[in-house]
C-alpha cells in the first residue's frame, strides 16, 4: 500500500482525507465515527460567538448532482462548541485522527472571540471560516470577498491562540488567488478552498423557490470543477497547505484534488450521501490506482497539474458527444 501520509501546518495525518466541515461535525460521536471508518482528520461544524437558530426550513435538497442547502449556520454558539470539541479530543484522541474546529463570526472581534473559546478544547487545527457576511462592512459582504477584510479576521483569530489556523475560502470572489495571498501575509498557517457555491433551485409546478432562505450553496459533484479551479490558483498563489474541499466523491476526484496542489482533501457531501464508509473506498481507490501506476506516495503526483501540458486526445474521460477538438 502507497504511503497516503501528510502534514498540514506541522499536524501529522494518516491520510489525506478530512471530514469537511459541516458533515458530521455535530456531536463527538459522529466525529468518533468518521475517524474510525478512515478519515485522516475530522473537522467540527462552524460555530459563532453566540449560538444561532439558521433559516426555517425547507433549508437543504438533494438535486441529483449534489446538495442545495441554507442551513444559516445554526450552532450552540462557542462556550458549548467548546465542550463538544473536549470531548470529541477525548474519544478520538488514541485514534491518532487530529481533531479540526470550525469558527465564523459577523465582526473581527468576534472572530478573536470564537477562536480563543474554541481553543479551551485545545483542537489540532482551528478552521476559520470567512465566507459569512461582515456585518460592519457598508453592504454586509464576506470577509472572503475583500482581500483586506479576509486578512483582518485572519489576524484577529490568529492574535487569540496559539493553534494553527487554516482560513476557509469562498469560491464566490474576483480573485481567490489575491485573497489566498492577503490571509497568507496576515499569518494564516493553511488554507481550506473552498465553500460552498451560491445558486437556487425553483419548483416548476408553482414557480417559487425551493428553500425558504430562496438561495443556497451549491456541494458536491457540481461544485467540483469550481473547486479544482481555486485550489489551482490557490496553489500557485501561496506557499501553504491547502485542504481541498469541493464535489470529492472518489478516489479519481481525491487525486485530481491532489493533482491540482491540495496537501490534503475535504469530504463532505458524499458522507451525507453515502455514509462513512466512503473514507475507505476512497482511500482503495487512491491506493489502487496508485499501485497500478508506480506512485509509492503522493509526493510526486501533488501539484503535477501546474507540470503538465495538456495534449489534445489524451484523456481517460468518455468523450462528449458530438466533441471535436478544435484544431487550428
Amino acid at each position: 500500500m502507497p504511503d497516503l501520509r501528510v502534514e498540514i501546518a506541522g499536524v501529522r495525518l494518516l491520510n489525506p482525507l478530512v471530514l469537511a466541515s459541516g458533515i458530521w461535525g455535530t456531536t463527538p460521536e459522529l466525529l468518533e465515527r468518521a475517524a474510525r471508518a478512515g478519515a485522516g482528520a475530522v473537522t467540527a461544524k462552524t460555530c459563532t460567538p453566540a449560538a444561532r437558530r439558521g433559516h426555517r426550513n425547507p433549508t437543504a435538497l438533494d438535486w441529483g448532482h449534489g446538495l442545495l442547502n441554507a442551513m444559516g449556520l445554526p450552532n450552540p454558539g462557542a462556550e458549548e462548541e467548546a465542550a463538544m470539541l473536549a470531548e470529541a479530543r477525548r474519544r478520538i484522541g488514541l485514534l491518532g485522527v487530529p481533531l479540526i474546529a470550525s469558527i465564523a463570526a459577523d465582526t473581527v472581534e468576534g472572530f478573536a472571540e470564537a477562536a480563543a473559546v474554541v481553543s479551551r478544547a485545545r483542537p489540532d487545527l482551528i478552521e476559520v471560516n470567512i465566507s459569512c457576511p461582515n456585518v460592519a462592512a457598508d453592504h454586509g459582504e464576506m470577509f472572503a470577498s475583500s482581500p483586506a477584510a479576509a486578512a483582518e479576521a485572519t489576524r484577529a483569530a490568529k492574535g487569540a491562540t496559539s493553534i494553527p489556523c487554516l482560513v476557509k475560502l469562498s469560491p464566490n470572489v474576483a480573485d481567490i488567488a489575491a485573497v489566498a495571498r492577503a490571509v497568507a501575509a496576515a499569518g494564516a498557517d493553511g488554507i481550506t478552498a473552498v465553500n460552498t457555491m451560491p445558486g437556487m433551485l425553483v419548483d416548476p409546478e408553482t414557480g417559487c423557490p425551493i428553500l425558504a432562505n430562496r438561495t443556497g450553496g451549491i456541494s458536491g459533484s457540481a461544485l467540483k470543477p469550481v473547486a479544482l479551479r481555486c485550489v489551482y490558483e490557490v496553489c500557485a498563489a501561496v506557499g501553504i497547505p491547502v485542504i481541498g474541499t469541493g464535489g470529492i466523491g472518489s478516489g479519481a476526484d481525491a487525486l485530481e484534488m491532489i493533482s491540482v496542489g491540495a496537501a490534503a482533501v475535504g469530504v463532505g457531501t458524499a458522507v451525507a450521501a453515502c455514509g462513512e464508509g466512503i473514507f475507505a473506498r476512497i482511500l482503495d481507490e487512491m491506493g489502487g490506482w496508485m499501485v497500478a501506476h508506480g506512485f509509492d506516495g503522493l509526493a510526486a503526483i501533488r501539484g503535477r497539474a501546474h507540470r503538465a501540458t495538456p495534449v489534445a486526445g489524451e484523456t481517460n474521460l468518455p468523450p462528449v458527444p458530438g466533441w471535436r477538438p478544435h484544431e487550428g
